[in-house]
């Protein structure tokens, strides 16, 4: 039987990079899927058709985590079509790497909108479908939280927050049969990372020279331990903060 088999999954941010690469592990463990973007249609769906095409059970929803209304609408999209929620992954996330002296108002706001206030907005809705039966949650966060970069302030900033969530959270929901949990990547070859000038990069090169594992990082890296994560497997793993970053962030 496969690991996620009749289980609904929402995946925030999926339409590319690694929120896409946790949708397709997911849909191939047997979950029904729920890919939500914000404004990539295009690579929404492609994701979507990529996942039926091989026999999974997926659709497109758009909606930005960061509005308390559109959170509603894409909670009531999964409702409508899969009857309840099991999983979420909090994926939709942005970066605006500063340095002190460039920080606006405007990229602080759009950061933690986005990076803690859309995974607040987004778990208050889905605690309401898990019901009594329970369910799971993961933040992905990143190893930026742990060893925050130069520029890097307010980003890290939102993924230490985005940690202490999920250790309060778990705690919160003791007796209620929720498990959440963070996922802390290290530098991961995503659209965002190629777009950003860091693939190939110099920085690169300096980077993979301090990761004990040689190499950056894949989606599917991430997509793998996800899934794991969300599996009955981790069945006893709460409040965590699993770094996987090729050994750069350890603990």
């Amino acid at each position: 039987m496969s690991k996620l088999e009749n289980k609904v999954a929402l995946i925030t941010g999926a339409s590319k990079g690694i929120g896409a690469a946790i949708a397709k592990h997911f849909a191939a463990e047997g979950a029904k899927v729920v890919v939500n973007y914000a404004s990539s249609k295009e690579g929404a769906d492609k994701v979507v058709k990529e996942i039926t095409d091989n026999g999974g059970t997926a659709i497109a929803v758009q909606g930005d985590v960061s509005k308390k209304d559109d959170v509603i609408r894409l909670l009531e999209e999964t409702k409508n079509q899969f009857g309840g929620l099991d999983v979420l992954v909090n994926n939709a996330g942005i970066y605006d790497y500063l340095p002190i002296e460039n920080i606006t108002e405007e990229s602080f706001h759009n950061q933690f909108n986005i990076n803690v206030l859309g995974s607040i907005l987004t778990i208050q809705e889905s605690i309401k479908l898990f019901g009594e039966k329970g369910g799971n949650i993961i933040n992905i966060s990143s190893g930026a939280s742990n060893s925050p970069l130069p520029t890097g302030s307010v980003y890290s900033a939102t993924k230490t927050a985005l940690d202490a969530i999920t250790v309060a959270l778990s705690k919160e929901f003791s007796g209620r049969n929720i498990r959440i949990n963070s996922i802390l990547p290290g530098i991961v070859e995503t659209e965002g990372s190629t777009a950003a000038g860091f693939i190939g990069s110099e920085a690169e090169a300096q980077f993979v020279s301090k990761t004990p594992l040689g190499r950056t990082g894949q989606p599917d890296d991430i997509a793998k331990v996800a899934v794991f994560i969300a599996s009955d497997d981790a069945a006893w793993i709460t409040g965590e903060k699993l770094a996987v970053s090729g050994g750069v962030y350890g603990f």
